[in-house]
C-alpha cells in the first residue's frame, strides 16, 4: 500500500513538473504576434518635401520581402503595414492610430522624422505600444525612465553635436562659430550639444538663426550669419535646406569651415543636388560605411547589400545611404525579433531591443558596435570624422565615442 501512495505521489509530482515546464514552453503573444505572423506599423513620408526619405520605407519594405522569402523570423512573417504621413505630425497621429487601433500592429517602427515621432510618443507610451527604433537622434527618444516604450536608432543628436565640439576645440581654437538649425527638437539638441561640448568656450558661438520646415529657403539665414564674422559654420538641417546652404555659400563666394549635421550628409539627397564642386572640404560625421567608396568594395557586407537591391529593390539607389541606413535599421530590428524567441509581448520586445550586446549591422565602420542598457537606449554613440573630397566622403581620426549623459 506504502509503494502504491509512493508511486501516485511520484506521478502527480511528474505530472505537475510537465504543466509547468509546458507553460514555460508556450508562446506568448501580445495584439499583433501570431504562430505565423508579426504586424508592425510605420509611416513614411512619401509624398510632400522630405519625400527623399521615402525611401528608407521601400528599402525596409523590400528587406522584409527578403526575410519573409527565407522563412521570416523564428518561422513567422513580417507584416509591415505602411502610411504616407507626408511628414506632417498631424497626419502622423492619425496615421498612428489608424495602426494601432485599426491595424492593431504589435509595435511602430522606424516612424521617419523628430515632429512626427515627437506627435505620437506620449499617446504610444501610454497605450504601452512600442515605438521602435524611431528615426530620429532628438534627446527625448533616449529616455527610458520618462519614456519606456521609446527608442529611437540614430546617433544621439547631443552627442554629435559634443562631438563636433571636440573637433573644433581641438582644431579652430580661436574660432567664431555660425550655427544655422531647424527650429525643432533636432535643431535645438545639436545647438546644445554644442555648447555642451564647448563648456567655458560656449562664447565661441557668436551667431544662432533658426529655420522652419515650411521656409522656402534660408538663403537669408545664410547671409546673415556671413554679416556676423562667422568662420565656422556649423549647419543642423536636413538635406534640401543643406543643399540650400552649400549653394547660398558658394553664390556668396563664403568658404568658412563649413560642418555639416549627419542627416544632411548623404551624397546622394544633399551634394549631388548642391554641386559637388562647391560641397568639397564639408566635414561631417559618420557610423556606417560609405556604399561608393573603394575601400569597401570587397567587403561582405556591402556586396550582401548589392545583391539584396539588386533582387529587391533594383529600382532603388545602391549608392544612396540614405538605403544604406534603412538596410541596417531593418537588420538590427531582425536581431531584436530574434532576441524575442516565441514570446512575443509587448514587454519583452522593449526588453530585447534594451539588451543588445556587441551587435555590428553590415555596414557599421571597423570598430563600431552597438550596444544598449535599460538604462541606456542610446544605439548609435560612436562615430567617425570624415571631409567630402569632390566625389566621396573620406574617414579621419579615430573612431569616437560620446562619453556624456545619455540625455
Amino acid at each position: 500500500m506504502n509503494n502504491r501512495r509512493a508511486f501516485l505521489a511520484a506521478t502527480a509530482a511528474l505530472a505537475v513538473t510537465f504543466s509547468a515546464s509546458q507553460a514555460l514552453a508556450q508562446k506568448k503573444y501580445d495584439t499583433g504576434a501570431t504562430d505565423t505572423e508579426i504586424k508592425i506599423g510605420q509611416t513614411v513620408p512619401f509624398s510632400g518635401a522630405y519625400s527623399v526619405y521615402a525611401n528608407i520605407g521601400k528599402t525596409q519594405a523590400a528587406y522584409f520581402r527578403m526575410i519573409n522569402d527565407q522563412g521570416g523570423i523564428n518561422g513567422r512573417k513580417i507584416n509591415l503595414i505602411q502610411y504616407d504621413d507626408a511628414y506632417s505630425p498631424p497626419k502622423t497621429v492619425e496615421q498612428v492610430r489608424k495602426l494601432v487601433e485599426g491595424d492593431e500592429v504589435l509595435f511602430t517602427f522606424q516612424l521617419i522624422g523628430t515632429a512626427a515621432n515627437a506627435a505620437v510618443q506620449k499617446y504610444l507610451n501610454g497605450k504601452k505600444v512600442p515605438q521602435l527604433l524611431a528615426s530620429t537622434g532628438a534627446a527625448r527618444f533616449n529616455d527610458p525612465q520618462n519614456y519606456p516604450w521609446t527608442i529611437a536608432y540614430n546617433p544621439n543628436y547631443v552627442s554629435e553635436g559634443r562631438i563636433y565640439a571636440k573637433y573644433i576645440l581641438a582644431n579652430h581654437p580661436n574660432a567664431k562659430i555660425g550655427v544655422l538649425y531647424q527650429n525643432d527638437d533636432m535643431g535645438r539638441d545639436y545647438l546644445a550639444g554644442l555648447k555642451s561640448g564647448l563648456g567655458d568656450k560656449a562664447n565661441m558661438i557668436v551667431g544662432e538663426v533658426s529655420y522652419e520646415v515650411t521656409d522656402p529657403t534660408v538663403d537669408s539665414q545664410v547671409v546673415k550669419l556671413k554679416s556676423m564674422g562667422v568662420d565656422v559654420f556649423f549647419d543642423a538641417s536636413t538635406p534640401k535646406f543643406a543643399a540650400q546652404a552649400i549653394k547660398k555659400l558658394a553664390d556668396l563666394g563664403w568658404t568658412p569651415v563649413h560642418i555639416l549635421d549627419i542627416n544632411a550628409s548623404p551624397i546622394s539627397a544633399t551634394l549631388k543636388p548642391a554641386g559637388l564642386e562647391i560641397s568639397k572640404g564639408i566635414i561631417s560625421t559618420q557610423y556606417g560605411k560609405e556604399p561608393s567608396d573603394p575601400q569597401w568594395k570587397d567587403d561582405p557586407g556591402v556586396k550582401a547589400f548589392f545583391a539584396f537591391m539588386d533582387k529587391y529593390f533594383p529600382e532603388g539607389d545602391k549608392l544612396n545611404t540614405v538605403n544604406t541606413y534603412a538596410y541596417s535599421v531593418a537588420e538590427l530590428l531582425v536581431q531584436v525579433l530574434k532576441q524575442c524567441g516565441d514570446d512575443l509581448t509587448r514587454e519583452n520586445i522593449m526588453r530585447q531591443v534594451a539588451n543588445i550586446k556587441d551587435f555590428t549591422p553590415s555596414f557599421a565602420l571597423p570598430g563600431i558596435k552597438i550596444n544598449t542598457g535599460p538604462n541606456d537606449y542610446r544605439v548609435n554613440k560612436q562615430m567617425q570624422m570624415m571631409k567630402f573630397n569632390g566625389e566621396r566622403w573620406e574617414l579621419f581620426g579615430p573612431i569616437i565615442e560620446d562619453s556624456g549623459p545619455s540625455g
